[in-house]
């Protein structure tokens, strides 16, 4: 059975849910953001006991069609942002959502706005932006940089989308901006 899983956003995500749903007796045949088969299928008090276990790390079952819908393109979002180089790929991200869900792109927007009351291209730029102040944070790259690894076309437009997001220009944030970050589940 395949267990729909809200704010898993990252590998360490990934580990703590596979080792909670073995904790409690399942195997974990397969795992990802925002979701896990697990077997054997789980009844109605082991589900329950199931998202009793996950809602206290955080996390919490999703079972309608439009959640899991929402929570898809949240993780296909946060994957490409956080998890691959968006200057070699060229991400269109309405394409790339359309393709993977095998949806419209307009469905999905609408779908998205009214389940989170923002939008796609909304939830993008905070992502994106919060990936900048981790790298900002590392100091590892300077900011001409940053904005090539991420996919802007210049430094000065990844600075307006900056400040227009934190009320800071990247080099206020770097300077003063430790503690800043929001989790990825929080946005």
């Amino acid at each position: 059975m395949v267990l729909h899983i809200k704010n898993m956003v990252c590998d360490r995500c990934i580990l703590v849910v596979r080792q909670q749903l073995e904790s409690l007796g399942f195997a974990v045949t397969d795992i990802d953001l925002g979701s896990a088969t697990v077997q054997p299928e789980p009844d109605a008090a082991a589900l329950a006991a199931i998202a009793s276990a996950l809602k206290v790390l955080g996390f919490e079952l999703i079972d309608n069609e439009k959640d899991k819908l929402v929570e898809r393109i949240k993780n296909l979002i946060i994957e490409k942002v956080h998890h691959s180089d968006l200057a070699e790929q060229q991400v269109n991200f309405s394409a790339y959502l359309a393709d993977h869900l095998h949806k419209d792109y307009g469905q999905l927007s609408r779908q998205f706005s009214d389940s989170e009351d923002t939008t796609i291209e909304k939830f993008i730029i905070q992502q994106k932006i919060e990936k900048v102040k981790e790298l900002l944070e590392y100091g590892e790259l300077n900011l001409n940089e940053i904005a090539w690894k991420m996919g802007y076309s210049s430094s000065a437009h990844l600075s307006a989308q900056f400040k227009a997001v934190t009320g800071l220009t990247p080099s206020q944030f770097k300077s003063n901006g430790k503690g800043r970050r929001k989790a990825l589940d929080k946005i």
